[in-house]
């Protein structure tokens, strides 16, 4: 009886069957590395909008409460709160510019928001890997089980039989290839 699995998918595949499996542990190894980063900035976030809630509101003044926040490396709140001062300094500067129409509250708001949008932005980067890798992977793997159950008919017809024991070990190569698909897909 013939060995099967993922080591012989690997010894007896062609090119073909190698170059879908090496594609698809690929795409699956990008979906696990995004979804533990962004795993991680959400524990970071959290543990950040924690401390600020605690901190920040409870200040004494607004230079204490930014210095709250702690470094501004990759700390969206940091960001926010130094966006909102320095609106607030521009609204007030004594060149008049288009945005003293606007009231003072209108302009760091319009601000904020800006902030927030790119704070957003950041957050979903990668997001674009798991979405492109959930709706490709099934297709990936669907065609590395059409190649796969295709050679188990160019072996039946080499072996000039339809005997159980010679289609298994392609129809099982093909299967295998569907179950990698979806292995990539899920995440």
């Amino acid at each position: 009886m013939q060995e099967l699995g993922l080591s012989h998918l690997w010894t007896q595949g062609d090119i073909v069957t190698r170059a879908t499996a090496i594609l698809l542990l690929i795409m699956s190894l990008a979906s696990w590395i995004v979804i533990f980063t962004k795993a991680w900035d959400i524990v970071r976030l959290k543990s950040m909008a924690q401390g600020a809630e605690k901190r920040f509101w409870h200040s004494d003044d607004f230079d204490h409460a930014i210095q709250t926040l702690g470094s501004p490396k990759d700390n969206p709140f940091h960001a926010l709160a130094q966006t909102g001062r320095e609106a607030a300094q521009h609204h007030r500067a004594s060149q008049p510019q288009l945005h003293d129409v606007m009231d003072i509250s209108d302009w760091i708001t319009r601000s904020l928001k800006s902030a927030i949008d790119e704070a957003v932005g950041q957050m979903q980067s990668g997001l674009a890997v798991l979405a492109s890798v959930g709706s490709t992977a099934p297709f990936v793997g669907l065609f590395g089980t059409v190649w796969g159950i295709m050679n188990a008919f160019i072996g039946i017809s080499e072996a000039h039989t339809t005997n159980l024991a010679v289609v298994a070990p392609g129809i099982a190569e093909a299967l295998l290839a569907t179950a990698l698909g979806l292995v990539a897909a899920i995440p």
